[in-house]
Protein backbone atom coordinates (compact mmCIF):
# COMPACT_ATOMS: atom_id res chain seq x y z
CA UNK A 1 0.00 0.00 0.00
CA UNK A 2 1.04 3.58 -0.66
CA UNK A 3 0.71 6.71 1.42
CA UNK A 4 -2.39 8.76 0.48
CA UNK A 5 -1.77 11.42 -2.16
CA UNK A 6 -3.95 13.74 -0.05
CA UNK A 7 -4.70 12.98 3.57
CA UNK A 8 -5.53 11.30 5.69
CA UNK A 9 -7.71 14.14 6.94
CA UNK A 10 -9.34 13.41 10.28
CA UNK A 11 -12.83 14.90 10.10
CA UNK A 12 -15.89 14.70 12.34
CA UNK A 13 -15.46 12.64 15.51
CA UNK A 14 -18.12 11.59 18.02
CA UNK A 15 -17.93 9.44 21.14
CA UNK A 16 -17.96 6.28 19.01
CA UNK A 17 -17.23 7.22 15.36
CA UNK A 18 -14.55 8.94 13.30
CA UNK A 19 -14.46 10.02 9.66
CA UNK A 20 -11.23 9.93 7.67
CA UNK A 21 -10.76 11.42 4.20
CA UNK A 22 -8.04 10.09 1.90
CA UNK A 23 -7.11 10.08 -1.75
CA UNK A 24 -5.30 7.59 -3.98
CA UNK A 25 -4.28 7.74 -7.63
CA UNK A 26 -5.94 6.64 -10.83
CA UNK A 27 -4.57 3.67 -12.78
CA UNK A 28 -6.41 3.25 -16.07
CA UNK A 29 -6.16 -0.54 -16.23
CA UNK A 30 -6.65 -1.35 -12.55
CA UNK A 31 -9.04 -0.85 -9.65
CA UNK A 32 -8.01 1.44 -6.81
CA UNK A 33 -8.86 0.90 -3.14
CA UNK A 34 -8.11 2.94 -0.03
CA UNK A 35 -8.01 1.49 3.45
CA UNK A 36 -7.67 2.23 7.15
CA UNK A 37 -6.89 0.07 10.14
CA UNK A 38 -6.77 1.16 13.78
CA UNK A 39 -6.09 0.06 17.34
CA UNK A 40 -6.27 1.43 20.85
CA UNK A 41 -3.04 3.28 21.49
CA UNK A 42 -0.59 1.01 23.30
CA UNK A 43 -2.12 -2.24 22.08
CA UNK A 44 -0.48 -4.50 19.49
CA UNK A 45 -3.45 -5.98 17.66
CA UNK A 46 -4.86 -4.08 14.69
CA UNK A 47 -8.48 -4.03 13.61
CA UNK A 48 -9.51 -5.50 10.31
CA UNK A 49 -9.02 -3.09 7.45
CA UNK A 50 -11.89 -0.86 6.37
CA UNK A 51 -11.79 -0.27 2.62
CA UNK A 52 -13.36 1.99 0.01
CA UNK A 53 -13.24 1.69 -3.77
CA UNK A 54 -12.01 4.91 -5.34
CA UNK A 55 -13.06 6.33 -8.70
CA UNK A 56 -12.32 9.34 -10.86
CA UNK A 57 -15.76 10.92 -10.38
CA UNK A 58 -14.68 11.81 -6.81
CA UNK A 59 -11.09 12.65 -7.79
CA UNK A 60 -9.96 9.24 -6.45
CA UNK A 61 -10.97 10.20 -2.91
CA UNK A 62 -13.44 8.99 -0.30
CA UNK A 63 -14.32 9.20 3.38
CA UNK A 64 -14.03 6.07 5.48
CA UNK A 65 -16.11 5.88 8.66
CA UNK A 66 -14.68 4.04 11.66
CA UNK A 67 -17.55 2.87 13.88
CA UNK A 68 -17.91 1.18 17.24
CA UNK A 69 -15.12 3.09 18.98
CA UNK A 70 -14.90 3.59 22.73
CA UNK A 71 -15.63 7.03 24.12
CA UNK A 72 -12.83 9.28 25.39
CA UNK A 73 -10.20 6.86 24.07
CA UNK A 74 -6.87 7.35 22.28
CA UNK A 75 -6.44 5.39 19.06
CA UNK A 76 -3.77 5.18 16.41
CA UNK A 77 -4.41 4.35 12.79
CA UNK A 78 -2.72 3.70 9.46
CA UNK A 79 -4.01 4.70 6.04
CA UNK A 80 -3.08 3.91 2.46
CA UNK A 81 -4.20 2.94 -1.02
CA UNK A 82 -3.32 0.38 -3.68
CA UNK A 83 -4.16 -0.77 -7.20
CA UNK A 84 -5.20 -4.26 -8.26
CA UNK A 85 -5.57 -5.58 -11.81
CA UNK A 86 -8.14 -8.12 -10.62
CA UNK A 87 -11.34 -6.38 -11.68
CA UNK A 88 -13.43 -8.84 -9.62
CA UNK A 89 -12.22 -7.45 -6.29
CA UNK A 90 -14.62 -5.67 -3.94
CA UNK A 91 -14.22 -3.85 -0.62
CA UNK A 92 -14.94 -7.20 1.06
CA UNK A 93 -12.65 -9.43 -0.97
CA UNK A 94 -9.58 -7.19 -0.61
CA UNK A 95 -9.50 -8.15 3.08
CA UNK A 96 -7.88 -11.39 1.96
CA UNK A 97 -4.97 -9.71 0.20
CA UNK A 98 -1.54 -9.76 1.95
CA UNK A 99 -1.29 -5.99 2.19
CA UNK A 100 1.73 -4.16 3.57
CA UNK A 101 0.45 -1.04 5.30
CA UNK A 102 2.38 2.27 5.23
CA UNK A 103 4.41 2.54 8.43
CA UNK A 104 3.33 6.05 9.45
CA UNK A 105 1.06 6.12 12.51
CA UNK A 106 -1.62 8.76 13.06
CA UNK A 107 -3.61 9.49 16.19
CA UNK A 108 -7.25 10.19 16.96
CA UNK A 109 -9.15 10.63 20.20
CA UNK A 110 -12.88 10.09 20.52
CA UNK A 111 -15.09 12.63 22.24
CA UNK A 112 -16.01 12.53 25.91
CA UNK A 113 -19.63 13.09 26.86
CA UNK A 114 -18.73 14.43 30.29
CA UNK A 115 -19.72 17.97 31.27
CA UNK A 116 -17.40 20.51 32.81
CA UNK A 117 -14.19 19.03 31.39
CA UNK A 118 -11.83 21.70 30.02
CA UNK A 119 -11.53 21.58 26.24
CA UNK A 120 -9.39 23.31 23.64
CA UNK A 121 -9.70 24.21 19.97
CA UNK A 122 -7.73 25.89 17.21
CA UNK A 123 -9.41 28.47 14.96
CA UNK A 124 -8.05 29.92 11.73
CA UNK A 125 -9.08 31.12 8.28
CA UNK A 126 -7.79 32.63 5.03
CA UNK A 127 -4.86 30.44 4.03
CA UNK A 128 -3.41 31.90 0.84
CA UNK A 129 -1.41 29.55 -1.41
CA UNK A 130 -0.70 31.13 -4.78
CA UNK A 131 -0.80 28.79 -7.76
CA UNK A 132 0.98 29.58 -11.02
CA UNK A 133 0.31 27.28 -13.99
CA UNK A 134 -1.00 24.69 -11.55
CA UNK A 135 2.09 24.76 -9.32
CA UNK A 136 2.22 26.31 -5.82
CA UNK A 137 4.46 29.38 -5.71
CA UNK A 138 6.60 29.40 -2.53
CA UNK A 139 4.30 26.87 -0.81
CA UNK A 140 6.31 26.96 2.42
CA UNK A 141 4.93 30.44 3.09
CA UNK A 142 1.38 29.11 3.22
CA UNK A 143 2.34 25.99 5.16
CA UNK A 144 4.77 27.04 7.89
CA UNK A 145 2.13 28.22 10.39
CA UNK A 146 0.75 24.67 10.53
CA UNK A 147 4.06 23.41 11.89
CA UNK A 148 3.55 25.69 14.91
CA UNK A 149 -0.06 24.58 15.31
CA UNK A 150 0.97 20.92 15.16
CA UNK A 151 3.71 21.40 17.74
CA UNK A 152 1.24 23.12 20.07
CA UNK A 153 -1.30 20.33 19.56
CA UNK A 154 1.28 17.75 20.62
CA UNK A 155 1.97 19.61 23.86
CA UNK A 156 -1.43 21.14 24.68
CA UNK A 157 -3.21 20.57 27.96
CA UNK A 158 -6.14 20.15 27.86
CA UNK A 159 -5.86 18.16 24.60
CA UNK A 160 -7.09 19.95 21.49
CA UNK A 161 -10.48 18.59 20.46
CA UNK A 162 -10.59 20.10 16.97
CA UNK A 163 -9.35 22.65 14.46
CA UNK A 164 -12.04 24.99 13.09
CA UNK A 165 -11.19 26.35 9.63
CA UNK A 166 -13.75 29.07 9.10
CA UNK A 167 -13.35 29.93 5.42
CA UNK A 168 -11.05 30.58 2.48
CA UNK A 169 -9.11 27.34 2.91
CA UNK A 170 -8.19 27.77 -0.76
CA UNK A 171 -8.30 30.73 -3.15
CA UNK A 172 -9.89 29.66 -6.42
CA UNK A 173 -9.58 33.29 -7.56
CA UNK A 174 -5.98 33.99 -6.51
CA UNK A 175 -5.07 35.11 -10.03
CA UNK A 176 -8.49 36.47 -10.87
CA UNK A 177 -7.25 39.48 -12.87
CA UNK A 178 -4.85 37.48 -15.02
CA UNK A 179 -5.84 33.83 -15.37
CA UNK A 180 -8.86 32.92 -13.23
CA UNK A 181 -9.37 29.23 -12.54
CA UNK A 182 -12.85 28.12 -13.53
CA UNK A 183 -12.48 24.55 -14.74
CA UNK A 184 -13.14 21.62 -12.42
CA UNK A 185 -9.72 20.06 -12.80
CA UNK A 186 -8.00 23.39 -12.12
CA UNK A 187 -9.92 23.80 -8.86
CA UNK A 188 -9.24 20.20 -7.82
CA UNK A 189 -5.53 20.81 -8.40
CA UNK A 190 -5.66 23.71 -5.95
CA UNK A 191 -7.20 21.51 -3.27
CA UNK A 192 -4.67 18.75 -3.85
CA UNK A 193 -1.79 21.21 -3.61
CA UNK A 194 -3.16 23.08 -0.60
CA UNK A 195 -4.05 20.02 1.49
CA UNK A 196 -0.95 17.94 0.68
CA UNK A 197 1.68 20.40 1.95
CA UNK A 198 3.65 18.62 4.70
CA UNK A 199 2.72 20.67 7.77
CA UNK A 200 -1.01 21.04 7.16
CA UNK A 201 -1.13 17.38 6.13
CA UNK A 202 0.45 16.33 9.43
CA UNK A 203 -1.94 18.51 11.42
CA UNK A 204 -5.12 17.34 9.72
CA UNK A 205 -4.11 13.68 10.00
CA UNK A 206 -3.96 13.92 13.80
CA UNK A 207 -6.42 16.67 14.81
CA UNK A 208 -10.13 16.53 13.99
CA UNK A 209 -10.73 19.27 11.42
CA UNK A 210 -14.01 21.05 10.66
CA UNK A 211 -14.34 23.38 7.67
CA UNK A 212 -16.86 25.76 6.13
CA UNK A 213 -16.59 27.73 2.91
CA UNK A 214 -16.36 31.46 2.35
CA UNK A 215 -16.19 33.44 -0.89
CA UNK A 216 -12.72 32.56 -2.17
CA UNK A 217 -13.66 28.90 -2.47
CA UNK A 218 -15.78 30.28 -5.33
CA UNK A 219 -15.07 33.93 -6.18
CA UNK A 220 -14.39 37.15 -4.27
CA UNK A 221 -17.55 38.54 -2.58
CA UNK A 222 -19.71 35.77 -4.03
CA UNK A 223 -22.52 36.09 -5.11
CA UNK A 224 -22.59 39.91 -5.18
CA UNK A 225 -20.69 40.16 -8.47
CA UNK A 226 -22.09 37.00 -10.03
CA UNK A 227 -22.46 37.02 -13.80
CA UNK A 228 -24.60 34.63 -15.89
CA UNK A 229 -21.44 32.89 -17.09
CA UNK A 230 -20.50 32.09 -13.48
CA UNK A 231 -23.01 29.25 -13.15
CA UNK A 232 -20.44 26.77 -14.44
CA UNK A 233 -17.80 28.21 -12.12
CA UNK A 234 -20.14 27.77 -9.14
CA UNK A 235 -20.96 24.17 -10.04
CA UNK A 236 -17.28 23.29 -10.39
CA UNK A 237 -16.22 25.11 -7.23
CA UNK A 238 -19.00 23.75 -5.02
CA UNK A 239 -18.47 20.18 -6.25
CA UNK A 240 -14.79 20.43 -5.34
CA UNK A 241 -15.75 21.94 -1.97
CA UNK A 242 -18.05 19.00 -1.28
CA UNK A 243 -15.28 16.52 -2.04
CA UNK A 244 -12.45 18.10 -0.07
CA UNK A 245 -14.10 20.10 2.73
CA UNK A 246 -17.70 19.09 3.36
CA UNK A 247 -17.46 15.33 2.86
CA UNK A 248 -15.78 14.61 6.21
CA UNK A 249 -18.08 16.96 8.15
CA UNK A 250 -21.48 16.23 9.77
CA UNK A 251 -23.15 17.86 6.74
CA UNK A 252 -22.92 14.46 5.01
CA UNK A 253 -25.11 11.76 6.53
CA UNK A 254 -23.86 8.24 7.19
CA UNK A 255 -25.92 5.63 5.34
CA UNK A 256 -27.06 2.35 6.88
CA UNK A 257 -24.11 0.49 5.30
CA UNK A 258 -21.58 2.86 6.88
CA UNK A 259 -20.80 4.80 3.70
CA UNK A 260 -21.10 8.58 3.39
CA UNK A 261 -24.10 9.98 1.52
CA UNK A 262 -23.27 11.61 -1.80
CA UNK A 263 -26.01 14.24 -1.60
CA UNK A 264 -25.86 16.65 1.33
CA UNK A 265 -29.08 18.54 2.06
CA UNK A 266 -27.11 21.64 3.05
CA UNK A 267 -23.61 22.67 4.12
CA UNK A 268 -24.37 23.99 7.63
CA UNK A 269 -24.05 21.52 10.48
CA UNK A 270 -23.78 21.02 14.24
CA UNK A 271 -21.49 18.98 16.48
CA UNK A 272 -21.22 18.38 20.20
CA UNK A 273 -18.20 18.13 22.48
CA UNK A 274 -19.46 17.37 25.99
CA UNK A 275 -21.39 20.43 27.20
CA UNK A 276 -19.99 22.63 24.41
CA UNK A 277 -21.90 22.71 21.12
CA UNK A 278 -20.98 24.22 17.76
CA UNK A 279 -23.32 25.39 15.02
CA UNK A 280 -21.32 25.93 11.82
CA UNK A 281 -23.35 28.15 9.51
CA UNK A 282 -23.17 28.43 5.75
CA UNK A 283 -23.21 32.21 5.41
CA UNK A 284 -22.09 32.18 1.78
CA UNK A 285 -23.91 29.79 -0.57
CA UNK A 286 -27.53 30.37 0.54
CA UNK A 287 -27.63 34.17 0.38
CA UNK A 288 -30.64 36.08 -0.88
CA UNK A 289 -29.70 39.52 -2.15
CA UNK A 290 -33.19 40.66 -3.14
CA UNK A 291 -34.32 43.92 -1.55
CA UNK A 292 -37.59 42.52 -0.16
CA UNK A 293 -36.10 39.51 1.68
CA UNK A 294 -32.38 40.09 2.11
CA UNK A 295 -30.76 37.11 3.89
CA UNK A 296 -27.25 35.85 4.60
CA UNK A 297 -28.78 32.58 5.90
CA UNK A 298 -31.70 30.91 4.16
CA UNK A 299 -35.02 30.47 5.99
CA UNK A 300 -34.41 26.83 6.91
CA UNK A 301 -30.97 27.57 8.32
CA UNK A 302 -32.11 30.61 10.33
CA UNK A 303 -34.96 28.60 11.83
CA UNK A 304 -32.62 25.72 12.70
CA UNK A 305 -30.10 28.09 14.28
CA UNK A 306 -32.74 29.85 16.40
CA UNK A 307 -34.28 26.55 17.47
CA UNK A 308 -30.86 25.25 18.47
CA UNK A 309 -30.10 28.42 20.42
CA UNK A 310 -33.37 28.19 22.33
CA UNK A 311 -33.58 24.45 22.98
CA UNK A 312 -29.97 23.25 23.26
CA UNK A 313 -28.92 22.50 26.86
CA UNK A 314 -25.26 23.24 26.03
CA UNK A 315 -23.37 25.30 28.59
CA UNK A 316 -21.46 27.12 25.83
CA UNK A 317 -22.85 27.71 22.34
CA UNK A 318 -20.32 28.50 19.60
CA UNK A 319 -21.68 29.83 16.29
CA UNK A 320 -19.28 29.75 13.34
CA UNK A 321 -19.97 32.24 10.57
CA UNK A 322 -17.29 32.70 7.94
CA UNK A 323 -17.92 36.46 7.77
CA UNK A 324 -17.98 38.75 10.81
CA UNK A 325 -21.13 39.07 12.88
CA UNK A 326 -19.76 42.20 14.55
CA UNK A 327 -18.07 44.68 14.61
CA UNK A 328 -18.70 46.02 11.13
CA UNK A 329 -15.87 46.81 8.75
CA UNK A 330 -15.65 50.25 7.15
CA UNK A 331 -14.95 48.79 3.70
CA UNK A 332 -16.91 45.92 2.09
CA UNK A 333 -18.96 45.65 5.28
CA UNK A 334 -22.08 44.74 3.34
CA UNK A 335 -20.44 41.43 2.36
CA UNK A 336 -20.66 40.43 6.04
CA UNK A 337 -23.58 40.60 8.50
CA UNK A 338 -23.66 44.41 8.25
CA UNK A 339 -25.26 43.94 4.84
CA UNK A 340 -28.08 41.89 6.35
CA UNK A 341 -29.18 44.00 9.34
CA UNK A 342 -32.71 42.64 9.60
CA UNK A 343 -31.60 39.04 9.99
CA UNK A 344 -28.80 39.98 12.39
CA UNK A 345 -31.25 41.87 14.60
CA UNK A 346 -33.62 38.90 14.63
CA UNK A 347 -30.83 36.67 15.93
CA UNK A 348 -29.80 39.18 18.57
CA UNK A 349 -33.38 39.61 19.73
CA UNK A 350 -33.78 35.83 19.92
CA UNK A 351 -30.73 35.62 22.18
CA UNK A 352 -31.86 38.58 24.32
CA UNK A 353 -35.55 37.70 24.62
CA UNK A 354 -34.79 34.13 25.67
CA UNK A 355 -32.08 35.35 28.08
CA UNK A 356 -29.49 33.02 26.56
CA UNK A 357 -26.01 33.02 28.04
CA UNK A 358 -22.54 32.09 26.78
CA UNK A 359 -23.25 32.57 23.07
CA UNK A 360 -20.04 33.14 21.12
CA UNK A 361 -19.72 34.00 17.42
CA UNK A 362 -16.54 32.69 15.74
CA UNK A 363 -15.43 33.97 12.33
CA UNK A 364 -12.53 34.95 10.06
CA UNK A 365 -12.45 36.66 6.65
CA UNK A 366 -11.09 40.14 7.47
CA UNK A 367 -7.32 39.42 7.59
CA UNK A 368 -7.13 40.60 11.18
CA UNK A 369 -7.94 38.98 14.53
CA UNK A 370 -9.83 40.38 17.48
CA UNK A 371 -12.24 39.72 20.33
CA UNK A 372 -15.22 41.96 21.01
CA UNK A 373 -18.22 42.22 23.29
CA UNK A 374 -21.82 43.27 22.63
CA UNK A 375 -24.13 44.59 25.34
CA UNK A 376 -27.59 46.18 25.45
CA UNK A 377 -28.37 49.64 26.79
CA UNK A 378 -31.60 48.55 28.56
CA UNK A 379 -30.85 44.91 29.37
CA UNK A 380 -27.90 44.35 31.73
CA UNK A 381 -28.23 40.56 31.43
CA UNK A 382 -27.52 40.55 27.69
CA UNK A 383 -23.97 39.80 26.57
CA UNK A 384 -22.60 38.24 23.40
CA UNK A 385 -18.97 37.87 22.34
CA UNK A 386 -17.18 37.39 19.03
CA UNK A 387 -13.84 35.73 18.31
CA UNK A 388 -12.25 36.53 14.95
CA UNK A 389 -9.17 34.66 13.69
CA UNK A 390 -7.67 35.61 10.31
CA UNK A 391 -5.43 35.11 8.34
CA UNK A 392 -3.37 31.93 8.55
CA UNK A 393 -1.37 33.22 5.58
CA UNK A 394 -2.04 36.51 3.87
CA UNK A 395 -1.25 37.46 0.31
CA UNK A 396 1.49 40.05 0.01
CA UNK A 397 -0.90 41.95 -2.23
CA UNK A 398 -3.44 42.51 0.56
CA UNK A 399 -3.13 44.52 3.80
CA UNK A 400 -3.92 43.21 7.27
CA UNK A 401 -6.88 44.75 9.08
CA UNK A 402 -6.26 47.26 11.88
CA UNK A 403 -8.37 48.83 14.61
CA UNK A 404 -9.10 51.71 12.22
CA UNK A 405 -10.66 49.19 9.79
CA UNK A 406 -13.77 48.80 11.97
CA UNK A 407 -16.73 50.95 13.02
CA UNK A 408 -16.39 51.17 16.80
CA UNK A 409 -17.66 54.63 17.71
CA UNK A 410 -21.40 54.00 17.39
CA UNK A 411 -23.96 51.36 18.40
CA UNK A 412 -24.14 48.26 16.24
CA UNK A 413 -27.92 48.63 15.89
CA UNK A 414 -30.85 50.42 17.52
CA UNK A 415 -34.48 49.47 17.83
CA UNK A 416 -37.40 50.46 20.05
CA UNK A 417 -36.02 48.33 22.91
CA UNK A 418 -32.65 50.09 23.01
CA UNK A 419 -29.11 49.99 21.59
CA UNK A 420 -26.73 47.12 21.02
CA UNK A 421 -23.34 48.53 22.03
CA UNK A 422 -20.00 47.07 21.00
CA UNK A 423 -16.47 47.27 22.31
CA UNK A 424 -13.19 45.56 21.58
CA UNK A 425 -11.86 43.41 24.43
CA UNK A 426 -8.28 43.34 23.16
CA UNK A 427 -6.01 44.64 20.43
CA UNK A 428 -6.56 43.97 16.74
CA UNK A 429 -3.89 41.49 15.57
CA UNK A 430 -2.50 42.78 12.27
CA UNK A 431 -0.32 39.86 11.14
CA UNK A 432 -0.64 36.20 10.19
CA UNK A 433 -1.89 34.23 13.19
CA UNK A 434 -4.08 31.50 14.62
CA UNK A 435 -6.25 31.27 17.73
CA UNK A 436 -6.00 28.69 20.51
CA UNK A 437 -9.17 28.55 22.61
CA UNK A 438 -9.27 26.94 26.05
CA UNK A 439 -12.75 26.56 27.55
CA UNK A 440 -13.07 25.61 31.20
CA UNK A 441 -15.79 25.98 33.84
CA UNK A 442 -15.31 29.72 34.30
CA UNK A 443 -13.95 31.24 31.10
CA UNK A 444 -12.86 31.01 27.49
CA UNK A 445 -9.23 31.93 27.12
CA UNK A 446 -8.48 33.22 23.62
CA UNK A 447 -4.78 33.00 22.79
CA UNK A 448 -3.50 34.40 19.49
CA UNK A 449 -0.15 33.09 18.20
CA UNK A 450 2.02 34.12 15.28
CA UNK A 451 3.47 31.89 12.55
CA UNK A 452 6.23 30.66 14.83
CA UNK A 453 3.85 29.91 17.69
CA UNK A 454 4.79 32.97 19.76
CA UNK A 455 1.96 34.28 21.95
CA UNK A 456 0.71 37.63 20.64
CA UNK A 457 -2.23 38.26 22.94
CA UNK A 458 -4.40 36.48 25.51
CA UNK A 459 -7.97 37.54 26.36
CA UNK A 460 -10.42 35.98 28.81
CA UNK A 461 -14.17 35.78 28.16
CA UNK A 462 -15.93 35.12 31.45
CA UNK A 463 -18.70 32.53 31.28
CA UNK A 464 -21.95 33.08 33.15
Amino acid sequence: MLKPTVGPILGHITTDEARVFLRGKLHESALTFAGIRYRVRGEERWSKGIFAKLDATRDMSDVIVIRGLGHDTDYEYQAGWFNTTNVEHTVKSVHELPLQWPQELYRLRTRSGSAGTPRAYFVGSCRYLRMTAGIPSAPHLGDRIFASITQMAQQAEPPVSAMLMTGDQIYVDDLNFFAPDREFQQILAKYRAAFSQPNISRLMANVSTYMILDDHEIEDNWPKNKRPSDNILYTNAITAYELYQASHSPAFEILHDGRISRNPKHYWYQFTDGDIEWFVTDSRSRRNLSADDRRILDVEQENALCQWLISSPARVKMIVTSVMFFPDAKQDGDDAWAGFPGQRLRLLETIRSHRLKNVIFVSGDVHGSLTSRLTHSEDPDFEVHTIVSSPLCNSRLLPHARRSSFILDQPLVRNDAGEYRQELTGKVISQDNFAHLVIDAERIQVNYHDQEGKLLQSTDIDLR
